[in-house]
């Protein structure tokens, strides 16, 4: 998935006059009654960085979708021997861990 800022086709050090002129310039090439996906798309990407509080939240709380399955394959290496990763290489590839993704045999189940 395209994260907002390559939607809009702005740098993540875009102020919000540049967003928004992004925003406008989008959805001039793509309005609603001619490309209604492509326009959700766009006012989706818009509502995500508009401001400085929005750019803030989606840093702190976006969270890439990834398959938990590939994750674990690309941490342990499923195809050959079974080699741990580096502390720090097995962390960042928690971080990337979709909560919504995760498979149910993962997911504690509700006391």
């Amino acid at each position: 998935m395209n994260s907002p800022y390559q939607i809009l086709g702005v740098s993540e050090q875009a102020s919000d006059a540049d967003i928004k002129q992004a925003y406008l310039q989008a959805v001039k090439e793509h309005p609603p009654e001619r490309d209604p996906p492509r326009f959700r798309q766009i006012q989706q990407a818009f509502d995500l960085i508009k401001d400085e509080d929005s750019r803030l939240r989606y840093a702190l709380f976006h969270v890439p979708n990834v398959e938990f399955d590939a994750l674990l394959d690309r941490a342990f290496g499923q195809d050959g021997p079974m080699r741990p990763l580096p502390a720090d290489d097995f962390l960042k590839l928690l971080g990337t861990i979709s909560i919504d993704k995760m498979p149910a045999k993962f997911k504690q189940k509700p006391s």
